[in-house]
């Protein structure tokens, strides 16, 4: 079943078509993952703790990018509520993670963005919104990098290439301009800067069916282009894969590669990544508070392996070192270098 047709269905039938086509209908001979763990002499991937709580908060966006997992656009409504993220926030005041995540979507036009914000900030916690950039100049959000500086939130940037062209052709047109203009913004107040304490990291995601090259060699590209074409700095750059699960599995099923492309990532696994994978130290949560592995998961409906699997009852006991749900797409996380939401896992 394509996706383009599965769209038109509920966000669970979308999740299921897709579990379906990552099952292996197109690859009957892929290896599930577990048994690529098998074949290395791993154990079953389990949690080692909660470091990051990451959330969702719905799935409005101002782009609509091609290798986007969540289906993300200006046409969606799926929108956290004040009471689920006010259970959000009082897990952070009951457990000790350290981290909160923000995504989307573009996590800031959902209207309890900015109160996420401040309450995460009275408690001390780390805090990363992962923006699409060009948000930061959009009206009704220009205030927006100003909010993120006074509450010292961590800027986690899409910038899929420092060429126009390359970056346009994944992200939609104007999108490279308008970035550069809110990195420009961003650098003025002190993001990027080495003493500012003011984090911002650019993610490199392929555009096509391919892997990410050397992070580090990658890095030291985006630092010279955009320095000597537009004068912009920044502190880090992540790659990430992009896995074969929603608009992304679309593309490639429309233009007939991701038979090719999961091969590719099964081919790569690469043992060494699987203890550093984000979700050992992840707990994702969704629009609606219920709880999974890891935002690919979530798209996937893989709920997390616990009695309980909301956020207003979380049970730190059972899911600190529960197993995880994994399928094929997990291979996506352990190709190569591995990627996680933080970059290359291994070097």
């Amino acid at each position: 079943m394509q996706l383009s047709l599965v769209r038109r269905q509920s966000t669970l039938a979308q999740a299921q078509a897709q579990r379906e086509i990552l099952q292996g209908s197109q690859v009957p001979d892929a290896p599930h993952f577990d048994d690529a763990l098998t074949q290395h002499k791993l154990p079953l991937l389990k949690a080692a703790g909660v470091q990051v709580l990451q959330i969702n908060v719905g799935k409005l966006c101002n782009q609509t990018c091609t290798h986007c997992h969540v289906d993300a656009g200006p046409d969606r409504r799926e929108s956290m509520s004040r009471e689920t993220a006010e259970a959000i926030i009082s897990a952070l005041k009951r457990f000790d993670i350290p981290t909160l995540d923000i995504t989307g979507g573009a996590p800031e036009m959902n209207p309890n963005f900015r109160w996420l914000v401040e309450q995460a900030h009275a408690l001390d916690r780390r805090i990363i919104d992962r923006c699409n950039l060009t948000i930061l100049v959009a009206n009704g959000y220009r205030d927006l990098p100003q909010f993120l500086a006074d509450h010292r939130v961590e800027v986690v940037a899409s910038l899929p290439c420092y060429l126009e062209d390359n970056c346009d052709s994944q992200r939609g047109d104007g999108v490279f301009q308008r970035s550069v203009d809110a990195l420009r913004i961003l650098n003025t107040l002190g993001y990027g800067q080495a003493d500012s304490g003011l984090q911002l990291t650019l993610v490199y995601n392929p555009v096509g069916p391919s892997l990410p090259p050397n992070q580090a060699e990658l890095e030291v590209a985006y630092r010279r282009e955009l320095k000597s074409r537009y004068d912009i700095v920044f502190n880090q750059l992540h790659t990430i894969t992009n896995l074969p699960i929603s608009r992304f599995l679309d593309d490639l099923l429309q233009s007939d590669q991701y038979e090719t492309y999961m091969r590719k990532l099964v081919e790569s696994f690469n043992p060494q990544t699987v203890s550093h994978v984000m979700c050992r130290t992840m707990l994702s949560v969704d629009w609606l508070g219920n709880l999974y592995d890891c935002d690919f998961n979530q798209m996937l409906e893989l709920p997390v392996a616990a009695p309980s699997r909301r956020i207003e009852n979380l049970d730190w006991d059972a899911l600190a070192h529960r197993t995880i749900a994994t399928g094929r797409h997990c291979f996506g996380c352990t190709a190569g270098n591995g990627s996680s939401c933080q970059g290359a896992v291994v070097s």
